[in-house]
This record gives C-alpha cells, structure tokens and sequence, in this order.
C-alpha cells in the first residue's frame, strides 16, 4: 500500500460521508469542536478580561430568561452560543438537553447533544442520545454515523460491525412499516468503510459489488469502489469506476476528479460503432 494514499484515506471517506448526505438530503450538524474552532478563530489569543466579563453578562441575561420562561428556545440558543465562545463545552449539555427535549422530532439537536457528550467522554450517555433519535428513526445515517464512532473510539470494531449488520437485518421491516426509513446503501457504506479502516478490502468490495447490483444508478458504491482499489495502488483499476461515478452523478465532478487524483478522459467510456457507409463498386 503506498503511504502517500494511507495519508489521503481520511479526507476521501470525509468527503464521500458529506457527499453521502448531501445526496440523502439531510443537513449536516457540525460537531461541537466545530463551533468552538469558529468562535476561537474570531478571536486571536485568549479572551481578555473585558470580553470574558461581557460574555458573563450575556449569560446570566440568558439564564434570567430562563429562570421566567425555561422552554425559551431563543434563550437556550443564545445561551449555548455564548459557552461555546467561552469554550465551556460542559456548559451547553444542560440547554442542549432542553432543546432535545422541546423538539423530539428535530434529530439535529440529539444529535448536536450526543456529539457533545462523545467530546466529553461521557459515551453512555452519548449512546442514549444516539439510541434515543434511532428508537424514532432507526435510518437517521447521522445518528448511525455517530454510533459507529463511538464504538471506534473505543477501539471496539466488532460492535460497530455487528450493530449495522442488525440495522441491515432489521431494514426490511422499517421500510415495510415505513417506506424508506433505513437507506440500506447508506448503512452498507458505513459497513464497508470499517471494512477498509480494518484492511479487509475483500468484504468491503463484496458490499460494494452487491450494492452496485442492486441498483446501477448510485454513484455511491461505485466511488466507494474505486476509493478502496486506490488505496491498495490498483489505480488503473479504480479509474474506470471513478469515471463511472462522474457519469452517475455530473454534479460532483469536481470533487470525484479531485479525490481520483488523476486526469479521466472520457475516451475510456465504451464509444458506440460506427455505422460503416456501403460503397458501390
């Protein structure tokens, strides 16, 4: 395996994950570190004095609110903004678990509180947010994607494997009860991809050849293919399926000739015949 693609793996997978949902139609959440780096970058240097003063006020007239109206949502909101510019990571659990609780229908939040929870070590209680969004949405890919996470970041791939292999066996009936709930393509992706983090590129691309069997029109197998024969140095042999890809899906050009790495020529694509011209003698 060359080192320069083992350096290039985790941008790749990042970016077909983005692709991924994007072409689901979720709005990707930012995790929390997210927020911080963004509030950090806005200031240089630690937080004078005056600013971390004004950032008090600012709260306690949040908590004020709150005190008075606690399912305040604008406050909450505003609360939480102002501890991630204090980088109090702790601080938000509290109003992020009001918002959970006032809008248990909008996965975004749980979401945002499992993420945090993950960064603060609390896994189990990561685990609940995440169980508590799949018990209502057993294919919401966000809260499988974190699932699978955590279980990585404990080092634990074999729970991660057989957690999808369930939402895989259990898929049939979701979507029997509920017409598309479990993306099955979307969770065989992530499968696969802990497939490939582990080295077993043969049961990665076994799921990938089956999902590109069972529909011919998703880009995301077929990339997801080409990614993994790049990383073992079979460039030749991902290139055609890259070219395939940008065939599927035009609209991410761009990105899958930038994660191919290498120029694809159209000329490779099968070219019809050409209908020879009689000549009379």
């Amino acid at each position: 395996m060359k080192a320069s693609q083992k350096k290039r793996n985790p941008w790749l997978y990042l970016v077909l994950v983005v692709m991924v949902l994007a072409l689901l139609g979720f709005t990707t959440v930012p995790i929390i570190g997210s927020f911080i780096g963004e509030k950090a970058s806005a200031n240089t240097g630690d937080i004078s004095s005056d600013n971390q003063q004004e950032l008090e006020l600012q709260a306690k007239g949040y908590q004020l609110v709150l005190e008075r109206e606690p399912d305040n949502q604008t406050a909450l909101r505003g609360l939480i903004d102002i501890r991630l510019q204090q980088q109090d990571i702790e601080g938000t659990i509290e109003p992020l678990e009001k918002l959970t609780e006032l809008n248990p229908n909008l996965a975004e939040y749980g979401i945002l509180l499992a993420q945090t929870k993950q960064q603060l070590k609390d896994y189990e209680g990561a685990a609940a947010a995440y169980n508590s969004i799949l018990d209502n949405n057993p294919g919401n890919i966000l809260a499988l994607q974190g699932m699978v996470e955590l279980f990585l970041e404990r080092d634990l791939p074999e729970k991660a494997i057989s957690f999808l292999k369930d939402t895989l066996k259990n898929a049939k009936e979701a979507n029997l009860a509920r017409p598309d709930t479990v993306d099955i393509t979307g969770v065989e992706l992530l499968l696969a991809r802990i497939y490939t983090e582990r080295q077993r590129y043969d049961e990665a691309i076994a799921i990938y050849d089956e999902a590109i069997r069972a529909d011919e029109n998703d880009f995301r197998p077929v990339l997801s293919k080409a990614l993994v024969l790049q990383q073992q140095g079979l460039d030749e042999e991902a290139k055609p399926l890259f070219i395939q890809a940008v065939s599927l899906a035009p609209e991410y050009k761009d990105q899958i000739v930038k994660m191919a790495g290498q120029p694809l020529e159209e000329s490779q694509k099968p070219q019809p015949e050409e209908k020879e011209t009689a000549t009379e003698d």
